[in-house]
């Protein structure tokens, strides 16, 4: 029997939200917000925190700075029991963090430090550890210096000769990055990205053909997350479209990373893809009703409600 539901490798970072922000002040001027918060975010952290809250049994493999903001995120993790074994500290560099001056429409600029996730490297002696699961979601290629050398593809590779189900996320694609996708790709199950990063990627705006794009590079499913439309989900054999929860807009920062999560607990409780699809899109509004990527979902049960009582857009 595997130890845990899922474990998530990759991107993890401190956020320094504030909002409302509509700008700078000049020189040396003082505005006043409404709020500032500090959570645990990124492509992986956003995720297995979600994941976490409703209900699947996670760990997660990251890197972080020997320093203040690192204990903050591991004590966070401590509280949603997040198994933090396969965490790495580094006094080589400072946590990742990003500086999310949240504008009053819920848009999200970003002032990002590379850091500590940079140095993140899972050798080939802990896979087995990290695949002590039946799922694995790597998240954040194109800011994982040392995992994006190749080692992120092995890692997927060794991953579904241990038979588990593999799911990929990213962040911030460039010109570099198809290539990474194209030792990545034919070890996963579900590729998520944003219909925006796939459409760049693939120059298809349309998601059938941008889905064709990627099956072509060895991809088992795509979905494509894509804000207040929904998101678009294509296997091999069918495709279908879940619609978006309407909700008051607070900041949209890790509502991508909640879907994932929330798709992956899906997938874990036993839901069939449609069902899990909503319970992504349900943690996702949930999270743009809040400051931060760990905002909005407390558990499965005010998931459940939120699902039964509130309209889709």
């Amino acid at each position: 029997m595997r130890k845990f539901d899922a474990v998530f490798v990759g991107l993890t970072i401190l956020d320094i939200a504030g909002r409302p922000v509509s700008g700078v002040p000049e020189g040396g001027g003082v505005a006043f917000i409404d709020e500032i918060r500090l959570n645990p975010a990124g492509t992986a952290a956003g995720a297995a925190m979600n994941a976490a809250k409703l209900g699947a049994s996670t760990a997660t493999a990251a890197c972080l700075g020997a320093d203040e903001k690192g204990e903050f995120i591991l004590e966070i993790y401590r509280r949603l029991g997040i198994d933090t074994a396969l965490v790495r500290l580094t006094k080589n560099a400072p946590t990742s963090a990003t500086i999310l001056p949240i504008r009053p429409n819920g848009e999200r600029p970003a002032l990002h430090c590379r850091g500590a996730s940079d140095h993140l490297f899972v050798a080939d002696d802990e896979f087995d550890a990290v695949c002590d699961a039946r799922y694995l979601h790597h998240g954040g290629t194109g800011l994982l210096a040392a995992m994006d050398g190749g080692q992120s593809g092995k890692l997927l590779r060794h991953a579904k000769a241990r038979g588990l189900t593999t799911s990929l996320d990213l962040i911030a694609p460039n010109d570099a990055t198809l290539a990474l996708l194209d030792d990545m790709l034919p070890s996963v199950d579900y590729f998520m990205p944003s219909l925006e990063e796939a459409t760049f990627l693939s120059g298809k705006s349309d998601p059938e053909k941008a889905a064709e794009f990627f099956f072509d590079r060895g991809a088992r499913a795509c979905i494509f997350k894509m804000g207040v439309q929904g998101s678009y989900m294509r296997t091999r054999e069918r495709a279908f479209h879940t619609p978006a929860f309407k909700v008051s807009v607070s900041d949209t920062t890790g509502c991508g990373d909640a879907y994932c999560g929330g798709f992956i607990a899906g997938l874990a409780e036993g839901l069939d893809l449609e069902r899990a699809c909503r319970l992504g899109a349900a943690a996702a509004a949930l999270v743009a009703t809040g400051l931060g990527s760990d905002a909005g979902v407390r558990d499965r049960r005010q998931v459940e409600t939120f699902m039964s009582e509130t309209e889709t857009l």
